[in-house]
Order: C-alpha cells, then sequence, then structure tokens
C-alpha cells in the first residue's frame, strides 16, 4: 500500500476496534492503543477479559460491540493463524480496514477482507505509519 492511500487512512479513521489488547502497560497492543487514543482516535478494546482499558468498555468480539458503534480501523495484535475469525467478524461488522500489526500475516484472511470490500494493510505498526506519515 502507498504512502499516500495509508495517510488517508489515517486521517479519516476515528474508531479503532483493538483486537487482542493487553491490559498491561508495557505490551506493544497498549502502547500502540494509547498512542492513538492521545492522537485523537476512539478506542475501542477487544479481548476475552477484563472490564475497561484506556477508559473504554472491553468487548469480548467484534460483535458485541453495539451497532451504532461505526469500526473504522480492526487494529489486529493476534497470532497470523488466529487472523481469520477476526477477518470475518470485520467483515460482518462492516469495518472500513482491517490492520494487521507487524509480524502479523495472513495473506488469504487478507485477500477475504478485499473481496468483502475492505482495505487492507498487513505487517505494519499503525503508530509507526501514524508518527511516519502525519
Amino acid at each position: 500500500m502507498k504512502d499516500e492511500e495509508l495517510k488517508q487512512i489515517l486521517k479519516s479513521s476515528k474508531t479503532v476496534a483493538v483486537v487482542g489488547i493487553s491490559p498491561k502497560e508495557d505490551r506493544p497492543s497498549y502502547g500502540v492503543a494509547a498512542y492513538l487514543q492521545s492522537n485523537g482516535y476512539r478506542i475501542i478494546p477487544v479481548r476475552p477479559d477484563g472490564n475497561t482499558i484506556l477508559g473504554e468498555k472491553i468487548y469480548r468480539t467484534l460483535m458485541e460491540i453495539p451497532k451504532e458503534i461505526e469500526i473504522d480501523v480492526v487494529d489486529i495484535f493476534r497470532k497470523s493463524e488466529e487472523v481469520p475469525p477476526t477477518v470475518e467478524e470485520a467483515i460482518r461488522r462492516r469495518a472500513k480496514i482491517v490492520w494487521m500489526q507487524e509480524g502479523v500475516i495472513h495473506q488469504k484472511a487478507g485477500e477475504e477482507a478485499e473481496r468483502a470490500g475492505l482495505k487492507v494493510v498487513m505487517d505494519r505498526c499503525i503508530k509507526k505509519e501514524h508518527q511516519r506519515l502525519l
């Protein structure tokens, strides 16, 4: 994906569902979410347990997030082999972008998302791209 398209995604997106976010402040997922939140994005934590992270209610799955909340980006902090179910949910939730963090690569799931009309960013850190481009 070209820098101009990444820049447009980062500028136009408002809500980021962070799948696999950790409540531990020293984990990359927490740091990225805190950074995005401090830069004006709404963060929606998605993980199997807990109540809140960064002052936001935790949802167990993307499908649990209320329909009235529009998800721009699904930011995935999961092992590559665990990506397909998240991508399927992102498609069902009508997210606009699936963003797989550094080291997260699943070609087949990415192609499925693109066929469904979602943009896909793979193996890139959304925080680093934001710092670099904006």
